[in-house]
C-alpha cells in the first residue's frame, strides 16, 4: 500500500536531488519520487541508482518520474508519468505487472482516462501555483478537489488520489476531509528548517 505522504525531489540552488532525498528520508519520509526534468537518461540512471541505495537504507519506496527503463534498471518500486509523457500501456509493457504505476490528472475526465488505463494511483493537481512545474495545468484549490472527489464517489471510482502542487502541512486536513488518499509535497519539506516536524505533522494528520 502507498504511504500517505509522498516526497517529490527538486533541485535547488544549494541542493542536489540526492541531497534533498537524503534529507527527506532522514526526516521520516518513506515514499520518494525522483523527479528529474531535461536531463539525459544516463544522468537520470546515475541519480536513480544513488536514490535507490538511499531508499533501501531507510526501507523506503522509490518512484521514478518519467523514465520507465531507468525505473526497471534500478529496481524502483514504481514509475510516475505525466499527461504529456509516455502512454501508460507502453510504460506497463516496459516495467511489468508488479511495479506501481502512477499518473497525473487535472480533471475528472483525466481520472476516468487513468482508471481505464489501469494505474495504481493518480496524482491530482495542482492544488495551488507551484514553481517546480513548467506548463502548469489549471489550479484546482480545495473546491476543485472536493468537486472531483464527489464525482469519483458518484462513479464508484476508488483509485487512490494523491494531491499535488504547492501543498503545505496546513492544507492536509481539508484535503483529507475531501476524501484525498494522500499528499505529495516537495518544497514544504525541502525548504523547511525543521523537516522532521513537517513530516511528523503530516503523518499525524493521517494516523
Amino acid at each position: 500500500m502507498l504511504d500517505r505522504l509522498y516526497f517529490i525531489s527538486q533541485q535547488t540552488a544549494t541542493k542536489t536531488h540526492i541531497a534533498a532525498i537524503e534529507e527527506a528520508l532522514q526526516a521520516g519520509c518513506r515514499l520518494v519520487q525522483l523527479r528529474v526534468k531535461n536531463q539525459p537518461e544516463a544522468t537520470v540512471l546515475d541519480m536513480a541508482t544513488a536514490a535507490k541505495a538511499l531508499c533501501d537504507q531507510y526501507n523506503a519506496k522509490l518512484i521514478i518520474n518519467d523514465f520507465p527503463h531507468v525505473a526497471k534498471a534500478v529496481g524502483a518500486r514504481g514509475i510516475h508519468v505525466g499527461l504529456q509523457d509516455m502512454p501508460v500501456a507502453e510504460v506497463r509493457a516496459i516495467v511489468g505487472p508488479q511495479m506501481i504505476v502512477g499518473a497525473t490528472a487535472n480533471t475528472f475526465e483525466h481520472i476516468q482516462q487513468r482508471v481505464n488505463e489501469g494505474v495504481d494511483y493518480i496524482g491530482l493537481g495542482p492544488f495551488r501555483f507551484t514553481s517546480t512545474k513548467e506548463k502548469l495545468s489549471p489550479i484546482l484549490g480545495l473546491e476543485g478537489y472536493q468537486r472531483i472527489m464527489d464525482q469519483m464517489k458518484a462513479a464508484g471510482i476508488e483509485t487512490p488520489i494523491v494531491a499535488i502542487g504547492g501543498i503545505l502541512a496546513d492544507d492536509v486536513p481539508g484535503l483529507k476531509s475531501a476524501g484525498v488518499y494522500g499528499v505529495a509535497v516537495s518544497g514544504a519539506i525541502t525548504n523547511a528548517n525543521d523537516k522532521m516536524a513537517v513530516v511528523k505533522q503530516i503523518d499525524d494528520m493521517y494516523s
